[in-house]
């Protein structure tokens, strides 16, 4: 659910340093909100602080939320903040270098993929200009 910044309250949270939020800032940018943050039915942060303050930082005047219902008590609120901060597993440094990689063949691929995919896409060509040749009155 969109919801308003301006309506969220940060009350009293357990993470204190947000650290640096400029490459959180520069990915909400590019990429937008990924993961909305989750606030409870008086609107009052549970998780997402970090984003929040970025989308803030950026100007955005809405956020998408998840809205806990009212019958979720001050103890799993608590539980679902240390939750959410605490289950987080970074990308282990095979797995990155794996991702970049993919990405690296992605953003460059080489001339035999560049050959093919002009093939394709002349093929795809010539047959839109082929049907529309039969479907014009």
């Amino acid at each position: 659910m969109l919801i308003k910044i301006e309506e969220i309250k940060v009350k009293n949270r357990v993470r204190k340093d947000l650290g640096d939020i400029e490459s959180l800032k520069e990915s909400l940018r590019r990429y937008g909100l990924l993961n909305p943050i989750t606030v409870n039915a008086k609107y009052e942060l549970i998780a997402g602080e970090r984003r929040l303050e970025a989308a803030k930082a950026l100007g955005w005047e809405r956020i998408n939320a998840n809205v806990l219902d009212s019958s979720v008590t001050k103890v799993k609120q608590l539980e679902m903040e240390l939750e959410e901060n605490n289950q987080r597993k970074e990308f282990t440094d095979e797995e990155l270098l794996s991702g970049y990689h993919r990405l690296e063949k992605l953003l460059h691929p080489n001339i035999f993929v560049k050959i093919f995919e002009a093939i394709v896409n002349f093929f795809k060509m010539l047959f839109r200009a082929i049907k529309n040749l039969f479907i014009k009155k």
